[in-house]
């Protein structure tokens, strides 16, 4: 699932070597843990938050667990 996020989160931003994705595993949940440039932060939220929106919708498609993906600064 981590390479799959970063997949999309590489396909949005123009810096890819500044991407850190962290991975928390849980009994019951995953968390992602998303940081990317200061200057690309903008691309993956979108307006209004919408493509942040999506991916989280992408992730929780693509498990049987709950999933968080989190968007730090």
């Amino acid at each position: 699932m981590k390479e799959v996020l970063e997949t999309i989160i590489k396909n949005l931003v123009d810096n890819k070597s500044a991407i850190e994705i962290k991975e928390i595993q849980d009994e019951k949940k995953v968390t992602f843990e998303v940081k990317v440039d200061e200057k690309d932060f903008g691309k993956i939220i979108g307006k209004q938050g919408k493509i942040a929106q999506s991916i989280r919708t992408i992730m929780k498609s693509l498990s049987n667990k709950k999933v968080n993906v989190e968007f730090l600064e």
